[in-house]
């Protein structure tokens, strides 16, 4: 969005130089301030996130660029005279336009300033929905849940101004003849009541106990009599665990069913979602409504749901087409190991044709049946095994909820209650409907993770290489465990490259990042890496090699500023840093060490580029930690690498590792390294085993079997970050046995 610095026929304020942004999250609607001239004094970063300009392009310019269609400056000077030419507060729905060109419909309102400057506006913008006010950290299920939250809820920022309403609130304000957004609560409140309300939201703020039910009065303009409404109040805290404000929780005190279910939906809130494990999601549904909400829940999910795809569901079957697999993920009862349930977790269930069971997942639409019908005749005919345990234990009250997220049905949730409680209401069922449109997003949040870290663990594995082999000059062995944490897996990668007269190089690298980039540009690394080491030359030489080349890599797909002459031009010698500054951008980077064995002279060669530094196992069971300079890590274009050589008696074992396997979030690198010595020393009859030993003592939590490895015996963990274990026991040749090793 460009325009003018002023208004025509105006005079132009003098531009004025924008404060720094300062750090923490974009709260509330796109705020800013305009002076009397419509000029733009004050912009904030909601603002910025909203519009896409920056306080530097938009203070000093007129409001009336923002605005879109024909006569925007006559339009902006008609609202700043304000209602009848008074300075009142006013709102409007605005066509705006924002730097990419796009328009939108905002709800436009704006306040007038006192004190200093009182010709000033306070101007805020949002869409109707409410939800363009959060930013991205805080939107998704957070925002939703609130702004289709049954009561009124308003946002009130550390010095308890009004930043954002829902639409239940704002339809509140307008019943009340009351304007909140952009406003202190001393000013919506004015006098005792006020003071009195702002003193309990900064009691909230500072010790973060929730205000419940605060009753206070209002009085409507041209009513004779109070209204008595009731408000709760609880503290937002951001990422880093600093509060960045009060909500504001009110209703007519009439109103209390409402107040009950939004405290429950308040309450099962936190308690869903907590992983990105799907199965773990649906059973934290079924352990979140009981009992709050139903004594037994059942939660049945799509197969392809649980393996990361989109579930066939939700969508008309042909008569002979095969039924989707039903699988249960998620059950919960009031009685001890859940007797009521026909089938258990993990097992696939029958959706009997016809049945409103089926019908939920078809249609999409939930089921309410407050008493059920178990006549004959009825769909209860045809599963006779939940017949029986209807009749057993009392099920007398049903709700089958669809769990749908983003057009999809990713299965349904059955809610019952038995004969010791009253049926389900219609407002139970709004309740309940409500609850589980939250943890379906919650279900489909894990549902993509799983697909997204599946792809990136078959390209890793794709990627990695496979059947190494040491020939005559080393035994090897090797892991790969890919880490189970959100961010996905990372770009580990360990690779062997068999060299002239029977030597060996070993290499283990490390990403930067998660997820499917990083796992494709650890196969580019490796490439390089591989071609690079194949040129028979140092290992200090061939690292600065790599961090030239991925410093070109980079300036080529326009991800850092490329190296300069002196980095790109210099013959990569292993010594003197190149003079370059660092690139404004991200830039590719990993840490790697390399290390050349030769079986003659029973010399190994190390190079390190900001990785964890090897472990050596003598064949006497004592383990060293090699003392190899760190250097710096690959793609800053520095190419200084220093080599450090170790004689190794024959039989010694040489471990290469990344970070995953020593560093955890509780303990820092030395103290990972060491328990690896002590996990090396003592030795093994074969690097198979020791490798199994290895992972099996560095992990920090419960393991579970898998195929990784030449045995398939290894073993992986909830790991917080990739592990890559490369383990050689050298052998030692004679100069003729050296020379006879073909290369492969």
């Amino acid at each position: 969005m460009a325009g003018s610095a002023g208004a025509p026929g105006r005079p132009e304020a003098p531009r004025r130089r924008a404060a720094p942004a300062t750090a923490g999250p974009a709260i509330g609607p796109a705020a800013a301030v305009v002076d009397g001239h419509g000029v733009v004094v004050g912009w904030t970063a909601a603002a910025e996130r909203t519009f896409g300009y920056g306080a530097d392009e938009m203070v000093g310019r007129s409001a009336a660029t923002l605005l879109a269609g024909p006569d925007q400056d006559e339009q902006l000077a008609q609202w700043l005279q304000g209602p009848g030419g008074e300075r009142r507060p006013w709102s409007a729905a605005v066509m705006v336009k924002c730097r990419d060109g796009t328009t939108t419909r905002m709800t436009v309102e704006a306040v007038p300033l006192t004190g200093e400057r009182p010709d000033d506006w306070f101007v805020t913008a949002l869409d109707p929905s409410g939800l363009a006010a959060w930013p991205p950290r805080y939107a998704s299920v957070t925002a939703a849940l609130l702004s289709r939250a049954p009561l009124g809820l308003s946002v009130w920022d550390t010095d308890l101004r009004c930043i954002w309403l829902n639409a239940r609130a704002a339809d509140q304000d307008v019943r009340l003849r009351r304007s909140r957004l952009g406003r202190l609560i001393t000013e919506v409140l004015p006098g005792r009541g006020g003071r009195a309300v702002a003193d309990s939201m900064r009691q909230v703020l500072e010790t973060g106990e929730p205000v419940i039910e605060r009753e206070y009065t209002w009085r409507v303009p041209g009513e004779d009599e109070d209204r008595v409404l009731s408000a709760s109040y609880f503290r937002l805290d951001g990422p880093d665990g600093r509060p960045v404000g009060v909500c504001n929780m009110a209703t007519d005190i009439d109103k209390s069913l409402a107040r009950q279910h939004l405290l429950a939906l308040s309450e099962v809130g936190n308690r869903i979602g907590t992983t990105l494990d799907v199965t773990r999601t649906a059973q934290e549904l079924a352990d979140a409504a009981v009992p709050l909400l139903a004594d037994f829940v059942t939660v049945d999910l799509g197969e392809a749901v649980l393996l990361g795809e989109e579930p066939p569901l939700g969508r008309p079957r042909a008569p002979d087409s095969r039924a989707p697999v039903i699988v249960r993920a998620g059950l919960a009862s009031v009685h001890e190991g859940a007797p009521e349930a026909a089938w258990r977790v993990g097992e696939a269930i029958f959706v009997p044709p016809s049945s409103p069971f089926s019908r939920a997942l078809e249609f999409g639409r939930p089921h309410f049946e407050p008493v059920m019908d178990t006549s004959p005749g009825t769909w209860v005919d045809k599963d006779p095994r939940r017949a029986a345990l209807l009749a057993e234990h009392g099920m007398h009250s049903m709700i089958i909820v669809p769990l749908k997220a983003r057009g999809m049905v990713l299965g349904q949730s059955v809610f019952t209650r038995l004969r010791d409680r009253v049926s389900f209401t219609r407002d139970d069922l709004l309740l309940v409907e409500e609850f589980a449109g939250r943890a379906a997003l919650s279900l489909d949040n894990a549902r993509r993770y799983t697909r997204e870290r599946a792809a990136a663990v078959a390209l890793q594995r794709n990627l990695l290489p496979r059947n190494l082999t040491g020939g005559a000059s080393a035994e090897l062995a090797y892991r790969y465990l890919p880490a189970d944490v959100h961010e996905g897996v990372g770009g580990d990668w360990f690779d062997v490259v068999p060299l002239p007269e029977g030597r060996l190089g070993l290499v283990v690298g490390d990403v930067v990042g998660h997820g499917i980039d990083a796992a494709a540009l650890m196969g580019q690394l490796r490439t390089v890496m591989a071609t690079l080491a194949d040129l028979d030359l140092p290992p200090e030489t061939v690292l600065a090699r790599l961090d030239r080349r991925v410093v070109l890599m980079a300036a080529q797909d326009g991800l850092g500023d490329g190296a300069d002459e002196k980095g790109a031009g210099a013959e990569p010698d292993g010594g003197g840093a190149a003079d370059r500054s660092e690139p404004p951008g991200p830039v590719m980077s990993c840490t790697c060490v390399y290390a050349v064995y030769d079986p003659v002279t029973r010399r190994c060669t190390f190079a390190s580029a900001g990785h964890p530094p090897p472990v050596v196992l003598y064949p006497d069971g004592r383990a060293e930690v090699v003392k190899v300079a760190p250097g710096p890590p690959i793609g800053l274009g520095t190419m200084a690498y220093e080599p450090v050589a170790v004689d190794l008696p024959e039989g010694s074992v040489i471990a290469l590792y990344t970070d995953g396997l020593v560093e955890t979030r509780t303990a820092d690198l030395d103290v990972g390294v060491g328990r690896l010595v002590e996990a090396l020393s003592g030795g093994a009859p074969t690097v198979e085993e020791l490798a199994g030993r290895v992972v099996t003592a560095m992990g920090p939590h419960v393991w579970r079997r898998t195929a990784e490895g030449p045995a398939g015996a290894a073993s992986a963990r909830s790991a917080e970050d990739d592990i890559a274990l490369l383990l050689a026991r050298t052998r030692a040749l004679t100069p003729e046995q050296a020379a006879a090793q073909p290369r492969r």
